[in-house]
């Protein structure tokens, strides 16, 4: 089991995927971090955007050992380190603003992007950036960070919310 967090400006007792936006690194879903301290970073960035609310750190327990990979009936895709293949799927999946998913995967796992980098994407989609150096403009810059998405009902359900 792994404590899993998602900062926001409310409190989620009940996860909704019809209120996650389209256009994220991995697709529209549900989006968790195993570090309190960036969730709560980003619990603080929601408060700026939404200018509501106050920064609130939302913990899950996720029993990440009923997901083995080779006999799990879930689709899991895990991105071990920045990569091509990495960078093509954030730019697929940022591209995609509709509320149908780009790929089959019901948990996704992997290292943030790091979200001042719209304009190096929207170089390398015009063909004036290759794509190895795409890699590293999306890096996240700071401490590694990885996250984890639940796109689908049957993976939000192995989500169990726990009071801090």
């Amino acid at each position: 089991m792994i404590t899993l967090y998602h900062g926001s400006n409310i409190k989620i007792n009940e996860i909704d995927l019809n209120k996650c936006r389209p256009g994220k690194d991995f697709g529209k879903g549900f989006y968790l971090n195993p570090n309190y301290d960036q969730a709560h970073g980003m619990a603080e960035k929601a408060v700026r955007i939404m200018m509501d609310g106050d920064p609130i750190v939302n913990a899950f327990l996720f029993d990440d050992e009923t997901c083995d990979i080779d006999n799990s009936t879930l689709k899991i895709k895990i991105f071990d380190d920045y990569s091509i293949e990495w960078a093509e799927f954030i730019v697929s999946n940022r591209r995609n603003r509709s509320n149908n998913p780009i790929h089959p995967y019901d948990i996704v796992i992997g290292p943030i992007a790091d979200d001042s980098v719209g304009v190096q994407i929207r170089r390398f989609i015009e063909g004036y950036l290759p794509v190895e150096k795409l890699v590293e403009e999306l890096r996240f810059h700071g401490d590694r960070a990885i996250q984890y998405f639940f796109g689908t009902e049957k993976a939000i359900s192995l989500l169990k919310r726990i009071e801090q």
